[in-house]
């Protein structure tokens, strides 16, 4: 095709390979930051990402507003990714993401954090773990509760994904908020307060 001022059109051998708008490359954490900044401007909730407990050793300071952390250590291991306050209950969870289609490996969650959730749920705080299993966009709450059955009753390394169809709550995507765990945890709570 000729255009004016003899700028020439290139062809360009594209192949008509299909595009995936799954997840808009946002990951599971950035999903819930965004769902919580909504839960906080519409004044339903209040739970924040906690931050990660560092020591700074060593710091470069080329310029005032510049500076560079070069050096620094874990304090103490963190305990989960999640707290804040929804109607009058504090909730403490865990995100995690799993590439497998099958299972949830154990070990991405630490036993201290386990440990964590387990005091919440016993000192009548609501606590659970949202998986996603990326390779199946698909999202899980599963509550401590049935984690604690799992870890009771299971001898695996892994729970199966059989497991969280069964026993955990999937969260449809949504728009705003993307991931409305608070529905989940309005059954959870049986829509007291």
């Amino acid at each position: 095709m000729n255009y004016p001022n003899g700028i020439k059109k290139k062809n360009l051998n594209i192949a008509s390979t299909p595009i995936s708008y799954k997840n808009r490359g946002m990951n599971l954490e950035d999903e819930l930051n965004k769902s919580n900044e909504y839960y906080r401007e519409i004044d339903k909730a209040y739970i924040y990402k906690k931050p990660t407990p560092i020591k700074i050793t060593k710091v470069d300071y080329p310029s005032r507003d510049k500076a560079v952390i070069k050096e620094a250590f874990f304090t103490i291991p963190s305990t989960t990714d999640y707290n804040g306050l929804y109607k009058g209950y504090y909730i403490d969870f865990e995100a995690k993401e799993s590439k497998s289609s099958t299972s949830f490996t154990l070990s991405n969650i630490h036993p201290h954090q386990i440990k964590h959730l387990q005091n919440i749920a016993r000192h009548k705080g609501i606590s659970f773990l949202i998986i996603r299993f990326t390779t199946l966009n698909k999202t899980y709450l599963l509550t401590t509760e049935k984690l604690n059955l799992f870890l009771e009753n299971a001898d695996r390394k892994s729970i199966p994904i059989e497991y969280f169809k069964e026993n955990a709550y999937l969260i449809k995507d949504g728009y705003n908020p993307r991931i409305d765990y608070l529905k989940i945890v309005d059954k959870l709570i049986g829509g007291k307060k």
